[in-house]
């Protein structure tokens, strides 16, 4: 696979785990995949890691957080997926932001808002409400330019595709 479009120079364990997201963003986004990436880390170290995959499995739920989830839980063998922290590149839909807190996920670091349908704020906030048996901490906006970049340049070029075949544009889901 080549190398990500842009150039980064991590300096913090933070910036370091969303550069292996955003890597496995790019990964989707070569698959014409939506570029969300995510890693699961457990005492410093990545135990799982997943990007979208919902056209590749035709599975609306392949998004790259509960693949992530699910690798995640296998390394554990254990669901319960206690001090851990996932970091992913476009903040989580209210399925996986569901997931998250269901698999006991410590931290999520999210680097780009989703305004149609993130979960952390921009389209609703399902992290706001103290949840009755774990609630996640939330950071956000590590390499949120970069992340948010690729999926502009991803839609950029799905909107040409749809134009060349004679779609609408309008009609991209």
């Amino acid at each position: 696979m080549s190398r990500l479009p842009f150039e980064l120079k991590p300096e913090t364990d933070d910036e370091r785990f969303m550069l292996e997201a955003l890597k496995e963003a790019w990964k989707a986004f070569q698959k014409d995949e939506v570029p969300v990436g995510a890693v699961l880390v457990k005492e410093g170290k990545v135990i799982a890691r997943g990007h979208n995959q919902v056209e590749m499995l035709k599975d609306a739920t392949a998004h790259a957080e509960m693949l992530c989830i699910t690798s995640g839980a296998n390394a554990l063998e254990d669901w319960r997926l206690l001090e851990t922290t996932l970091y992913c590149t476009v903040e989580p839909c209210s399925m996986c932001a569901g997931a998250l807190m269901l698999s006991r996920v410590k931290t999520l670091i999210w680097a780009a808002p989703d305004i149609r349908h993130g979960a952390n704020g921009s389209w609703v906030d399902l992290f706001a409400k103290t949840h009755p048996t774990h609630q996640v901490t939330v950071r956000s906006g590590v390499y949120g330019e970069q992340a948010a970049e690729l999926m502009r340049q991803f839609f950029k070029l799905q909107r040409k595709a749809k134009e060349s075949r004679g779609d609408s544009p309008l009609e991209y889901n």
